[in-house]
């Protein structure tokens, strides 16, 4: 019975524990990535979940100003359609759009159309440039420059002043059409203004913060009884949250895509973890070679290095690289056996003539030539004997 013994791990053929050792650092490194950016998002999704809902009780949910308006004999309906929202529209209802940003282009059109000569009052919450100037033409937005939001209500709107300062700061308006009330000024642009229609007896009302309707920040200011005279002027409230699972939000012909349908903050997100993995690899990869030299614990013999250094040439099929260093250091230690200064040894011109005079040295020109600069080998026979050649040949310059 024969055994075959087992050779020990090398470079060339790492254990799975080296390979952990290894790879342990960037393992640790992705799983902390990963779990901060679930935190984060719990913490994000946990902060804002419900908000501006009429059936969240949550912070930043509504459910109390439509307590309040309940009290008073105001119904609340919530609806997620386009659909639903403009048949909704009459003169006695109150169409509060919650996130008018989240509209397309083309609901946005369509909403307007349903409400412009509806005779009941559109409440559109903190739209930008984006929804504004189509869902009340005649008002452009601009950007907030404060932290503070309360501001005192500045105009003859009646609702305003009796509800006295209210935290409406945040996008702020400028207003094109005549006929409109400005309220609450910051820095000489109102933060919330109120359009009447030209032909009847509704209006729009662009609230530049959603504030006054939070259930945190009701009882702040005059923020109730400002939400309650915007939101109560109608016996039917109809509370609009868009939603992308609206049918409506496509055009017929549109089909997006599943990278389309991701938020920007997910591809930026993903962006950093590649560029931030990309750098762990470029920190952890593996050298040619130690940066600087250092002592060994202990001592290797020549020959372990050697078949070592053969392995790993036969593991890669170098016969190429193998034989290149064979016939350098040949050439090195010939040249000074022959009168070549070591500076020249790879020079054919230089090396081969001196060869040739030298008086042990057997065979032509040519054959020396093949031998010291020739092709590398096609296989490893080929391989075995240019080193038995080129062993011979240094035998033979070396013989008394």
């Amino acid at each position: 019975m024969t055994t075959e013994a087992t050779l020990p791990s090398t470079s060339a053929s790492p254990t799975a524990r080296q390979m952990w050792t290894r790879a342990r650092g960037i393992v640790l490194a992705l799983v902390i990535l990963l779990v901060a950016a679930v935190v984060m998002a719990a913490i994000r999704s946990d902060a804002r979940h419900g908000s501006l809902d009429p059936r969240s009780a949550d912070p930043y949910g509504s459910r109390a100003v439509a307590q309040l308006l309940a009290d008073r004999g105001v119904s609340t309906r919530v609806v997620t359609t386009l659909a639903e929202a403009r048949a909704a529209t009459d003169p006695d209802t109150t169409l509060l759009v919650a996130v008018p940003d989240l509209l397309t282009e083309r609901q946005q059109s369509q909403l307007h159309s349903a409400t412009n000569d509806s005779g009941g009052r559109t409440l559109l919450v903190a739209p930008s440039s984006w929804s504004v100037e189509r869902l009340a033409p005649g008002i452009v937005a601009s950007p907030a420059t404060s932290l503070d939001s309360t501001r005192p209500p500045a105009c003859d709107l009646p609702a305003a002043r009796r509800a006295g300062p209210a935290d409406t700061g945040g996008v702020r308006y400028t207003v094109t059409r005549p006929g409109a009330d400005k309220c609450y000024p910051s820095e000489r642009l109102a933060t919330l203004v109120r359009l009447p229609d030209a032909s009847r007896d509704g209006d729009t009302v662009v609230l530049g913060a959603p504030d006054i309707l939070y259930n945190d920040t009701l009882d702040e200011q005059g923020n109730a009884s400002l939400a309650l005279q915007l939101l109560g002027s109608r016996p039917h409230l109809v509370w609009y949250l868009p939603s992308l699972s609206d049918a409506s939000a496509a055009a017929p012909d549109d089909e997006k895509g599943f990278f389309d349908l991701l938020p920007s903050g997910w591809l930026w997100g993903t962006l950093q973890l590649f560029f931030a993995a990309a750098l762990a690899a470029l920190w952890r990869a593996r050298r040619l070679g130690p940066l600087v030299p250092e002592k060994l614990p202990v001592a290797i013999r020549a020959s372990e290095t050697v078949e070592g250094r053969a392995r790993l040439y036969r593991k890669a099929n170098a016969r190429d690289r193998a034989a290149a260093a064979l016939r350098s250091t040949t050439r090195t230690r010939l040249a000074p056996l022959v009168g070549v200064p070591v500076a020249q040894a790879h020079a054919p011109e230089a090396l081969l003539p001196a060869l040739s005079a030298h008086p042990h040295s057997s065979g032509d020109g040519q054959t020396a030539h093949a031998l010291l600069f020739g092709p590398p080998p096609s296989d490893d026979t080929a391989l075995i004997a240019l080193a038995d050649q080129l062993d011979a040949l240094e035998r033979e310059v070396r013989r008394p």
